[in-house]
């Protein structure tokens, strides 16, 4: 993430990190689990804030800026959460995890009598890259006319975690970042075959896993094949200098879903929509169904048939996306 005058700039990792968030939400589970020392269960409500903050300046003028993840876990208890992507260590991030808290914080305060009530979120940083020198954890130490106080913020580092320990922990989220664990060794693959032949079966391994897991029941067609685009897209930028490893995995990953997987979607978001009982929900329902089989590649004709809906409605969906 980069910052210019008044706006903070999305990388392409970034838009990863929120898509992954917005469509495939229950993956960001058992990364709670394993960054905080969490124990949910999968069971819990998430609830999404608004990730644009605006910050007062001290030149007077407002400055927006857009936050990774801000949202509560509401379960046995309710709980706020931030957590920020970084693909590269730097020394402002401490400061915009401090901007980003307090500033949400305060937007989800509330006065009772003479006192401002806030609660900062747990926040932790998700490295993408890392080295033996980063710690573990930060800290933000506020010193205040009341006393100090000072809270952690736990790291993430996408690069120390093996396929088996992603599966094992169920850390499927951090699939599409995988690819940065071989970073360094991209210009070997990319001039030796049988060095690519090898990142080439990691790769099958990780999509005969998601298809196994598919399979059961415990993720949807719809994750897995979000998972693998996302996959694509950090794969398209982070290799964009090296074509036979760019090249290589995509045939790995690549393929379009079949038609039984399209209709297992549709079936199971018709069925879902129908249970919401309101004409309301089933509208919401029917423009999600909508949006996933577009994504597939399905013409707005064939959708508008599959959710009983009119083309036109379709078309209308279509073109605020």
């Amino acid at each position: 993430m980069t910052t210019k005058k008044n706006i903070t700039v999305s990388t392409p990792y970034d838009d990863v990190f929120r898509t992954l968030l917005n469509d495939c939400t229950s993956l960001i589970i058992p990364v709670l689990n394993e960054v905080f020392g969490e124990h949910f269960t999968g069971d819990e409500e998430i609830i999404f804030a608004p990730n644009e903050h605006f910050l007062n300046q001290q030149d007077g003028e407002e400055d927006r800026r857009i936050t990774d993840s801000s949202f509560k876990i509401r379960g046995a208890e309710e709980k706020s959460f931030l957590c920020e992507c970084q693909s590269t260590s730097d020394s402002s991030m401490l400061v915009r995890i401090f901007e980003y808290a307090t500033q949400i914080a305060l937007d989800q305060g509330e006065i009772v009598g003479n006192r401002l009530k806030v609660e900062i979120p747990h926040s932790a940083l998700l490295f993408l890259r890392s080295n033996r020198n980063m710690p573990d954890r930060m800290e933000i130490e506020m010193s205040t006319s009341g006393g100090t106080v000072c809270f952690e913020v736990p790291v993430m580092k996408v690069q120390k975690y093996t396929i088996n320990e992603i599966f094992a922990k169920k850390l499927l989220f951090l699939i599409p970042f995988y690819i940065f664990s071989h970073e360094n060794r991209f210009d070997e693959y990319n001039k030796d075959t049988d060095k690519l032949e090898q990142l080439k079966r990691e790769y099958i391994e990780i999509v005969n896993r998601l298809d196994a897991l598919t399979e059961e029941g415990r993720i949807s067609v719809y994750t897995k094949k979000t998972i693998l685009e996302m996959s694509g897209k950090v794969l398209e930028n982070i290799a964009r200098k090296y074509e036979n490893v760019r090249e290589g995995v995509k045939t790995v990953m690549g393929g379009k879903v079949l038609e039984y997987e399209a209709k297992a979607i549709l079936q199971r978001g018709i069925q879902q929509g129908l249970q919401q009982g309101l004409q309301a929900g089933k509208l919401t329902k029917a423009k999600e169904i909508a949006k996933n089989l577009q994504i597939l590649g399905m013409d707005d004709e064939t959708i508008a048939k599959a959710i009983d809906e009119e083309v036109a409605l379709v078309r209308e969906w279509s073109s605020k996306e």
